[in-house]
Formats: C-alpha cells, structure tokens, sequence
C-alpha cells in the first residue's frame, strides 16, 4: 500500500517470519550459532526459548533456510498432540500415510527410516516449534526417540522451540533425563533500546531503504517504549505507524505518526501493561498474582522496604538485571543469581554459578530443598521462605485461640 510512497520493494515490518529479514544482535547471533551446532553434535537436544515475538522462528527460518539437500528437515509445530498422534505427524513429514499405524509399528517405521537416510549419508533435523505446549509423555517420546536403534546419534539432530515456560517443563524432576540430555539452552531476551533503533534501520535497509532515513531518529525511543523490543511488537507498531503516515501522504516518520499509531492500538507504554516485575523498587508492598502461590518469600534488606514475592508452579530466576523474575538490583547479586525449581509442593534452590553465592546459617550452598521458614542470604539481601500452607494454617489457628480467649 505504502511502498511507493517510500520507495521500498519491500514490506519491512511484516509479521510473518523472514529470513531475509533477520536482525542479527549479538544475542540472535548466539542463538544461531546453537542452533547451527545441532549438525556437529548429535548426542542431545538444543532448546530455545524465548517471550512471544521474540524472533525465535524468523532465526530458525534462517538455519533452515541454509540446509542442503543432504539433510532431510521435518517441521513439527502442533504439538497439542498425545505421543501417538506426535509419531503419526512426525512420520508424515516423511511422506508416509500413518494414521492406522500403532505405537508399536509407527517407532519401528521410524527407525528402519532414519536407518535407511544414515546408509546414504543423510542427517535429519527435527525442529519442533511451540514446544512449550508438548505434553511430558510426548517428551519422553521424543527422548527416547533420539536414542533408540544403532548409530541413530550420528543421524537424527532435535531442536525444540518454544516459550519460556519450555524450560519450566524440562526443569521438572520426572523430566531429568531429558534435561540431561539437552546439550544447549539459550534464552532470547527483548531488543535493548540500541538494538531497537538497529533492528528498524536494517529492515527498511533490507526492504529497500538504503541510507535514506524514513524514521526520524527520535521515534526510536518512543518505538523501544512501546513495543519493550520485542520484535514482533516493533514491526507491529511501525507498520501502523508507516500506514499513519501514508493517510497524511508524508514520506517519513515522525513522533505525531508513532503516537498516532500508539493511539490506533491502544496500547500503554510496554513497561505496564507486561507482568516483568521490578521487584525492589515499589513503595508499597506487592499484593499476589493471579494463580495460587505455593509459598512466597519475604525479602528484606537493611536500606529498603521488605516486600512479598509469591511462589508458584515453575521455575523462578533471580538476579540482579530486569530481565529476571525477582530482580534484586545490587552489586553483590551476580546478573543471573539463582532459580527456584517448584513442582507439586516442592521448592529447590540452587545456585546458578553466582559469584558472591547462596548462604544458609553462615555456609555457602548450592542446591537445597527449601522448608517452611528457611532463611537464606544473597549479597546483602535475607530471603526468607514461607510456605502458604503454613502460613494459612498459622493464621486460622491464631484465629481460634483469639476466639477460644
């Protein structure tokens, strides 16, 4: 509609995943790189995760994209599926029709496959795309699947994609093997605000663009503002706002047309209307979110306000940079500090190779199954953990004894 008026050849902001279009950050570079070492190694799993519109798939695209015809690539990308229905498509990339196929039939017709690719020296990459929704029987599949049959390690490579909740999953105890077989994780994060302003000038470059400028170097901030950096999010809101400005037949792109397209999408700054928690930073203590906590913890320092931080189902970071889920800003808190793995009613704390550590009554350690009450220190910062159960217990029986009084 608009690439006349700006002399493109291209729609730089579609939506659909480009590989033409990838924007290489340094993060994105990192993460292809994992993905390419799926060919070298085939004795694991590569997993990436990352928020929604974070460019998982535009880099897959690009890996896939790249692959001669000596390695043979099945795309999986429903994956609300049981493990037979999971067999059934995967067979059926492989052109075969399998639907009346038994689990039984349908593990051997894949072996003696791979089987057959191997004898002519082909590789196969399985990529599974929103891997986050796989139910664990259809993970354990897939687990077994990269083991089973002789010399499939040097045949089959697996990439599993999804949202961050993909590594909750595979943190779970009655999934360890498969985690222990995951050979690399890496985790997209949203655009800084310099990536931000790099990742619209490449793809109007890209598109068509050349050295001209289309965007006016202050509509970058409020871009970064609006979308949090998330890809998918900035091509949304230049798109709308390059539509803004076709409507006012002006060749360029100016705040009034960023805000214009803001307003269009009714949208707030990014910053509110996501759940990333800043969480020493409020003056008011935290109520919970929505869902039913597990436990919290209480996290106190000499200098600032206590505050409450529920614990549920999952996994949760902690560190000192925002893109954590308990963000503790200071200077003895490594950038990724610590997780707490919660299945069921269990919490286990662990170091993630902090440099200041985690101290339980004057002694460093590095992984614990957390109880009611246990205290623990990060940097300056004491955590004390509480369990829900208790802590509703504790109260009703306070409540009966004020009765009984």
């Amino acid at each position: 509609m608009y690439l006349s008026l700006f002399q493109l050849q291209e729609h730089p902001f579609r939506l659909s995943p480009d590989p033409n279009f990838l924007f290489l950050s340094k993060q994105h570079a990192r993460a292809l790189a994992y993905v390419e070492s799926t060919l070298w190694f085939t004795d694991g799993f590569v997993v990436i995760t990352g928020e929604i519109g974070c460019g998982k798939t535009t880099l897959i695209e690009k890996f896939v994209s790249e692959l001669d015809d000596s390695v043979t690539i099945a795309r999986m990308s429903q994956t609300q599926v049981t493990a037979v229905q999971f067999l059934q498509g995967l067979l059926s990339q492989f052109g075969y029709r399998p639907f009346k196929m038994g689990k039984a039939e349908l593990i051997d017709t894949i072996d003696r496959h791979l089987e057959d690719l191997l004898s002519k020296n082909h590789k196969v990459l399985i990529v599974i795309d929103e891997a986050q929704n796989l139910d664990r029987s259809v993970l354990e599949e897939i687990r077994l699947l990269s083991g089973v049959g002789g010399g499939r390690e040097k045949v089959l490579s697996i990439i599993l994609a999804g949202q961050p909740e993909l590594n909750e999953t595979l943190d779970a105890p009655d999934l360890e093997q498969l985690a222990q077989r995951t050979r690399l994780r890496y985790h997209l994060r949203p655009l800084s605000d310099e990536e931000t302003s790099e990742y619209i000038t490449h793809r109007l470059a890209v598109a068509g663009a050349g050295d001209r400028e289309i965007f006016e170097p202050a509509t970058f901030e409020l871009v970064y503002k609006y979308s949090g950096g998330v890809p998918r999010l900035i091509n949304t809101l230049c798109d709308t706002a390059m539509l803004s400005a076709f409507a006012e037949n002006q060749d360029h792109i100016g705040e009034d047309q960023i805000l214009a397209a803001v307003d269009e999408l009714q949208w707030s700054d990014y910053k509110s209307r996501t759940n990333r928690l800043s969480v020493l930073r409020p003056r008011k203590k935290r109520s919970f979110i929505e869902g039913a906590p597990i436990a919290k913890l209480m996290v106190a320092h000499p200098n600032e306000e206590s505050v409450e931080f529920p614990i549920i189902q999952g996994r949760l970071i902690l560190g000192r940079t925002e893109d954590n889920d308990l963000q503790i800003d200071s200077k003895f808190v490594s950038r990724h500090h610590a997780q707490i793995l919660t299945y069921n009613k269990d919490s286990i704390l662990q170091d993630l190779n902090s440099t200041n550590g985690i101290y339980m009554q004057g002694k460093r350690v590095k992984k614990r199954r957390l109880r009611d009450g246990d205290l623990f220190l990060i940097g300056e910062h004491e955590l004390l953990y509480v369990r829900e159960s208790e802590a509703v217990a504790a109260g009703e029986t306070e409540a009966e004894n004020a009765g009984a009084e």
